[in-house]
Order: structure tokens, then C-alpha cells, then sequence
């Protein structure tokens, strides 16, 4: 793939710490969150390119813009977000520790580069494509948008010879599988803190939360009092590790107590989800005409395919498309998908859970005179948590005392805060009828399943009887 660009390489690294004369001629954009970002010369060799601009198609929040109108933000800008505050953070320690940790100009744009281009390998409606649509067409399927992402960029640079070293290549794609279970990083790599920039896969904290968690928020008209500057003015890299003021623990769990309320009011809202269920539904009765899935291995196809693929169903005239384009249209007419109820699963049984099914609710209906059918019928399965499953975050991240002490450790959680929570993962099961005429039926054998799974109701209270006895 070629040597690294000597022209480039003598080019600065841009960052608010560069000199005025360097960032004054270099190119910039204006980012509604960050300010001026300055894009150096490599990256721009990405950006300007067709398979980065198809994040500019790619709506970050997938379908919530259809229950909050302002999140229409695509994964373009979060991508030149996460590009902007990773070479800033990368630099801070250089500013902070820069003898001790030998971080060089190299180590700067390789943490840039993997932030610009971590997300580049989504699929149409961002998470909705690769967790719900692809299950349901391929089973046992194991793709994930980092692995494609790792694929485009060999695409990207093959295809527009692009001229980079190939050792920083493989850093680069290294930092981006670094929070994944395809990661092969060593715990003794070479610089390794350098790889919890973008995406950390030790403690969770890292630039991509700082961006969403920030843009999303604004996006959607919400608050966000989780502060992202307090720790990278703050950390502090100790045996290869970047750790935080004991301070700033409580601005720590702000950061995952902040993702997860987005979790559960946006990201997963009632509405929303019944519009995503619609929505795969429709991909998937569309998938043997259009081939959807046919290339998610190829990037030189896959780059093709964006949130436009909607559209694309809904004005075709093929009569192999009628069932896909009739659910679209009641997703424009808002017709959707009934939510009937939900409930939280009790806190013991989280452990030994198992996915609730439409069978399941099926199974459990009484005998009347309207028989329900699993496709009459669709769950989800909403699991909402601190980033680290079932632990406490805390445990798992690094603090220091002050920058005297050359001592690192974790805050038992009995040490913080008697207000924090003693459970740190919500599993919360919902049920929706297809069709608003079934809602009684299902929102009874919805009933009957906790009784017969629980002894008891777990739902917070009875499904409304206006909304039984609503009609289309």
C-alpha cells in the first residue's frame, strides 16, 4: 500500500495547541459542537472520498428523527467529531507527559485517523442494520460494523492509492477492533493507552462517547451535564494506562449514567422502536428482491448502500415490493406498530434471562374466539445498562490521587456514594401488536406470560382501555 507520504508527513498535525500560522492556511470546517475542526492532509485523502461521504447518508440516530424531529445528525459529523477530539486528547497527553510517553507525530495522526474513520463500516440506519435486520436474514451471522470498517479502509486506500505507511495502518485498524471481541491487542502492546482513545475496550471511556453522548443530546433538545473536558484535562497515563483524578469519579459515572438515560428515553423509546421494527420488517420482506444483504462483505458494493435504501422501496413499481412498500407507507401515515406494555425483569432473574419471543406470548393466550399468531405479534428485548453489562463501570477504571502520587486504583463502591445504584443493568421486555385491533388480545396473553413466567404482573399497570378498543 505504499510508504507514507513524506509530503504529508511534513505537514503539522493540527490541534487548538498548534501554532496560529499553521491552523490560519489549513483547511477547517465549523462543527455545531466542537468549533473549527482542522483537518490535516491525510485525513482529508479519506474524507474526500465517495465511501466517506456516504456517512453523510448514514443518520446517526437511525430512524429517531421520526420521534425527535432534530435528530437528523448523520455519522458524517460525528465521525469528524470523534477525528477532532481524539487528535486533542492524544495531544493533551503529549502536552502532559510528552518526554515520558515519547508520543510522536506518527502516534498523533494514527489516533486521528482511527477516530475519523471508526464508524465508516455502518450500515443503513446505523445500529438498527446490523443488530435487528441482519439477525432475521442471516442466522448465526457475526459481522459487525467494525470489522467492516476495517474493510473499507483497505478499500479506500487500494481504490484512491492512498500513500500510508503500513504499519500505521495496522494501528489504526487495531485502534478501531480495540473495544471489540476481534481485538488481538495485547496487554503489554507498545503504547497501548494510545488504543483507549476511540474506542476502549478496558474501562469504556473514551472520544466516541465524549462526541454522541454530547451531539446527540443537543440533537434531541435534552440536557447533558456530563462534562468530557474535566477528564481529558485532568487523566493521566501510569503503567500504560490512562487513569483519572479520584476527584472526577462522580463526573466518570455521569458519563455512563448520561448514556444510559439516552438509552432509555431515546435510543430505545417506545416509539422509536415500533417505527425500527416497521422498518426492518419491511427491509426484510424486501431482502430476496433487492439483495440487501447480499454484499455486506464486499466494500466495493457495500459502500452503495445507505439510509436511501428506504426510498428506494417505497417509489418502486415491482409488484415483488407491494408488502415491504405497504409497511412504509403506514410508517408515513404513522400507522405503526401497537405498543401494548412492558415490564422490567425482576432484578434476580436478569442473570438467568432468557429472550422473550412472540411464540412465547402466543403460548400464553387463553382460548377465545380470536386466535393470535406469531406474526400478529412483535417483542423486543431492551437492555439498558452502565457500558459494562451487569458490573459497576467503576470497578473496571484507574484513578490517581494527585500528580505527585505515582500510586493507581479503583474506588470500591462502597467508597462513593450510598445514592449511587446497587444494580447497574435494566432488561426490559415490550410487546406490540401488528395490528390495532389485536391490542386487547395481545396485551392479555402479554398478561398471562408474566403470571405464568413470574407468579405475579410485573408491568407497572394494565394496558389503557382506549387503547384496546382502537381501530385503524
Amino acid at each position: 500500500m505504499g510508504a507514507y507520504c513524506n509530503d504529508d508527513l511534513n505537514m503539522p498535525v493540527y490541534s487548538a495547541g498548534a501554532p496560529t500560522n499553521e491552523l490560519r492556511f489549513s483547511k477547517h470546517v465549523y462543527d455545531n459542537v466542537h468549533g473549527n475542526i482542522y483537518l490535516d492532509p491525510l485525513c482529508l485523502k479519506f474524507i474526500d472520498t465517495e465511501q466517506f461521504q456516504r456517512l453523510r447518508e448514514l443518520k446517526q440516530l437511525g430512524v429517531t428523527n421520526m420521534v425527535y424531529p432534530g435528530a437528523v445528525h448523520s455519522r458524517f459529523e460525528h465521525s469528524l467529531g470523534v477525528y477532532w477530539l481524539a487528535g486533542e486528547t492524544a495531544q493533551k497527553l503529549k502536552n502532559f507527559q510528552g518526554m515520558e510517553l515519547d508520543i510522536d507525530k506518527h502516534d498523533l495522526q494514527t489516533v486521528r485517523l482511527a477516530g475519523l474513520l471508526h464508524d465508516i463500516g455502518h450500515g443503513p440506519f446505523s445500529h438498527m442494520f446490523e443488530r435487528e435486520f441482519l439477525p432475521k436474514v442471516m442466522s448465526g451471522c457475526e459481522w459487525s460494523h467494525e470489522l467492516m470498517s476495517v474493510k473499507m479502509i483497505d478499500h479506500i486506500v487500494d481504490t484512491h492509492n492512498i500513500d500510508i505507511d503500513a504499519q500505521m495502518l495496522k494501528r489504526v485498524k487495531d485502534m478501531i477492533l480495540a473495544s471489540t471481541e476481534f481485538s488481538q491487542l495485547k496487554s503489554n502492546a507498545e503504547k497501548r493507552f494510545l488504543y483507549d482513545i476511540v474506542a476502549n475496550g478496558r474501562n469504556g471511556i473514551d472520544v466516541d462517547k465524549f462526541d454522541y453522548l454530547v451531539r446527540d443530546s443537543r440533537a434531541c433538545g435534552l440536557g447533558c451535564n456530563f462534562q468530557f473536558q474535566r477528564l481529558t484535562e485532568t487523566m493521566r497515563v501510569m503503567d500504560n494506562e490512562i487513569c483519572y483524578r479520584a476527584k472526577e469519579y462522580r463526573n466518570v459515572h455521569k458519563l455512563f449514567a448520561t448514556r444510559a438515560d439516552l438509552y432509555r428515553t431515546v435510543y430505545t423509546h417506545p416509539k422509536v422502536k415500533a417505527i425500527e421494527l416497521m422498518i426492518v420488517d419491511a427491509m426484510v420482506k424486501a431482502n430476496n428482491y433487492l439483495g440487501i444483504s447480499t454484499n455486506i462483505d464486499d466494500p466495493s458494493e457495500y459502500w452503495k448502500l445507505d439510509d436511501t435504501i428506504l426510498k428506494t422501496i417505497e417509489i418502486a413499481p415491482d409488484p415483488e415490493l407491494a408488502e415491504a412498500k405497504d409497511l412504509i407507507l403506514r410508517v408515513r401515515r404513522r400507522q405503526l406498530y401497537q405498543f401494548c406494555n412492558e415490564y422490567a425483569v425482576p432484578k434476580e432473574k436478569i442473570e438467568h434471562f432468557k429472550a422473550v419471543t412472540a411464540q412465547d406470548i402466543v403460548c400464553s393466550q387463553k382460548h377465545t374466539s380470536l386466535t393470535l399468531k406469531e406474526e400478529d405479534i412483535a417483542v423486543t428485548n431492551v437492555k439498558i445498562d452502565l457500558a459494562r453489562g451487569r458490573q459497576n463501570p467503576l470497578e473496571c477504571i484507574n484513578f490517581f490521587k494527585d500528580y505527585e502520587s505515582e500510586e493507581k486504583f479503583v474506588i470500591p463502591e462502597e467508597r462513593v456514594s450510598h445514592l449511587l445504584p446497587t444494580s447497574f443493568q435494566d432488561m426490559i421486555v415490550r410487546v406490540y401488536a401488528k395490528k390495532p385491533e389485536l391490542v386487547e388480545a395481545v396485551s392479555e396473553a402479554f398478561e398471562n406470560f408474566q403470571v405464568r413466567t413470574y407468579g405475579i404482573k410485573a408491568q407497572v399497570h394494565e394496558t389503557p382501555e382506549k387503547k384496546k378498543r382502537r381501530v385503524m
